[in-house]
């Protein structure tokens, strides 16, 4: 009898400690009464498009600063459990598997650009863990997929290609009273490929002609072959729908060539490595699309430019901004969730109202993309001279 009690005892502990080391765990496998919250960051560190994937993390990484020194998210220190992907998009599914599944984030920030980006899709649907970029701007494939269902845990901050590339249409068209274009468009990118399929079917409706269009892929260095076989014909504006690596390059080369009409692109121009490569006297007459610009001169984007250069010695590009805003947005959604459960922080982020960021103000759409304006930036030897606003339609 005596034994038999010591047993029923001894399997009354281990019931009880079995429960007490459930006790408090979410769905991520975190504690819901830690003191500190994990948050991914799956970025281009390296790679080909590191300038991108850095200055995300530095404005994320400036926002999570200042809330900890505020005191965190009801108390709870932000922990950034940051991997490069390496600009690589099998590297970056890696990286979201290892973060979800090994480090038990409740979110991750990024990738910086679309492709890799939608490489970790999958990876965030298969685990129920929000993902967000602040600078994917592909327009299939990213919140939605190919048969038109709104992917539920996939957000972005950024306005798409769709709209970039209306917008530098309609700016070539109207504000440039341009007629005739040609497109030197990036082919081995779905960013290239997506901007210049929009920029040609408004600018055509709107009656201009594109009189040319010619392509490249990435990490191309010599473009004069295709300068030299547009530079016979008529045209008022070049759109070239890429990167700054190639970019800088193309517009060096022109320039070189005697070919003066102004140059557009889109927030893929937004880097110092494109001045660093084009040259000052090369940058003049260009223009591009992006999500914000530092001569707004509202109060928040003029005190972020202030802050951003007193911690970093630098003044803030787009990618710093969208970063910054990315790290606020993903820390209000988990305070509105009261939770670090990965499913509740999604259901806040798709409720998210008038968010207010750096880079604009915005609601978040049904498809997980938000409603907000886009800025047209004009370039004066390489320095941001112009900023016109441009409003969803």
């Amino acid at each position: 009898m005596k034994k038999k009690t010591i047993l029923s005892l001894m399997a009354i502990i281990m019931v009880m400690g079995l429960l007490a080391g459930c006790k408090g765990e979410a769905s991520n496998g975190s504690a819901e009464n830690a003191n500190e919250i994990k948050i991914g960051l799956n970025y281009e560190l390296s790679g080909d498009v590191a300038s991108y994937g850095q200055a995300s993390v530095d404005g994320i990484m400036m926002a999570f600063d200042e809330i900890n020194a505020a005191g965190g998210i009801d108390g709870k220190k932000i922990i950034p459990v940051q991997i490069d992907n390496k600009s690589d998009s099998a590297e970056s599914t890696s990286v979201a598997t290892r973060l979800m599944t090994q480090e038990k984030v409740v979110a991750q920030l990024g990738p910086a650009t679309s492709g890799d980006f939608m490489a970790t899709i999958p990876v965030a649907m298969q685990n129920q863990v929000p993902i967000i970029s602040a600078s994917a701007t592909a327009d299939k494939g990213v919140t939605v997929d190919d048969k038109g269902n709104v992917n539920e845990y996939v957000f972005r901050l950024c306005f798409n290609d769709s709209f970039q590339g209306v917008t530098m249409a309609n700016f070539a068209f109207t504000n440039l009273e341009g007629k005739k274009a040609v497109i030197i468009k990036d082919n081995s990118s779905d960013y290239g490929k997506g901007l210049a399929e929009n920029f040609r079917t408004t600018f055509e409706n709107l009656g201009g002609e594109i009189v040319a269009e010619e392509g490249y892929v990435a990490k191309d260095k010599d473009f004069n072959a295709i300068l030299t076989k547009i530079k016979g014909q008529a045209f008022d504006v070049i759109f070239i729908p890429g990167y700054y690596q190639e970019a800088g390059l193309i517009i060096k080369q022109a320039r070189d060539l005697g070919i003066d009409a102004p140059v557009l692109g889109a927030d893929g121009f937004d880097s110092p490595v494109l001045l660093e490569l084009a040259g000052a006297d090369a940058l003049n007459d260009v223009y591009y699309s992006n999500h914000y610009s530092s001569l707004d001169k509202d109060p928040l984007v003029q005190e972020f430019i202030a802050a951003y250069k007193e911690k970093n010695g630098t003044e803030p590009n787009a990618f710093n901004a969208l970063g910054y805003d990315l790290g606020k947005f993903i820390a209000d959604a988990i305070k509105r969730s009261g939770s670090q459960d990965p499913v509740a922080i999604k259901d806040a982020l798709k409720a998210t109202k008038g968010f207010q960021g750096v880079t604009g103000a915005f609601d978040m759409g049904e498809d997980h993309n938000p409603v907000k304006s886009a800025v047209v930036i004009g370039l004066e030897n390489g320095a941001q001279a112009t900023s016109v606003k441009v409003d969803p339609k």
